[in-house]
């Protein structure tokens, strides 16, 4: 046993936090405290990051105008994704799939500027400017949990017309929307799953051992 291990209070807090997270739709309106979102966002900064780049970037939408213009963006989306889905096209436009005009407080997730002079760790695989900011967005959402908030990761929107919105540098990339506020519960599982849009896949079947295909368990 590690001596540096947490106790097993701590243990179980951390794992709950994990398989309780969920991406959530439904929202209150009530607000949320500041130091609290405070608390959330230095969660992410002390994500892990290649290269210790810091590559993340938040902005938070307190103009009602530009909430409801990002709303719309994702509307424009929403249809366009359910078009692209073809015979599942009615079953995706039942889903709920966003609660940007009901939740608490938006932010919108960014990689930075000039990202081209960070060449550790990303010689060979510049996307991992990408998967450090994908660590901050998973703290937030742990912290959050732990919070007893609900968070809500949006993809669906036209990147180059959210930078256009929110004047971002061309060579900056928004890449989530994230609606944070308080729910009246979580989700007893993922809501795609609970709708049956798909089911977690067996873990079994994702690990390999020494090469692709190879059953490690």
């Amino acid at each position: 046993m590690s001596k540096n291990r947490y106790p097993k209070t701590d243990r179980a807090a951390i794992y709950r936090a994990i398989y309780e997270r969920r991406d959530m739709r439904h929202f209150l309106p009530t607000a949320i405290a500041p130091e609290v979102l405070l608390r959330l966002l230095d969660a992410a900064h002390h994500a892990p990051s290649v290269g210790f780049m810091q590559p993340w970037r938040f902005l938070r939408i307190s103009s009602p105008d530009l909430r409801l213009a990002i709303h719309d963006l994702v509307e424009q989306e929403r249809i366009s994704t359910a078009k692209a889905l073809s015979q599942r096209e009615e079953e995706f436009m039942k889903l709920k799939v966003e609660g940007i005009m009901e939740c608490s407080i938006v932010l919108v997730a960014a990689l930075c500027e000039h990202r081209e002079q960070y060449i550790f760790g990303r010689r060979t695989m510049p996307d991992m400017d990408l998967a450090s900011l994908s660590c901050a967005i998973q703290n937030i959402w742990l912290a959050a949990r732990a919070e007893g908030l609900g968070l809500g990761w949006i993809s669906m929107f036209e990147p180059v017309a959210l930078k256009l919105l929110l004047g971002m540098p061309e060579d900056s990339q928004p890449v989530a929307i994230l609606c944070l506020g308080h729910v009246d519960k979580f989700y007893e599982k993922p809501m795609l799953e609970e709708q049956q849009w798909d089911d977690r896949k067996n873990l079994k079947t994702l690990l390999y051992e020494n090469t692709w295909n190879t059953p490690w368990l």
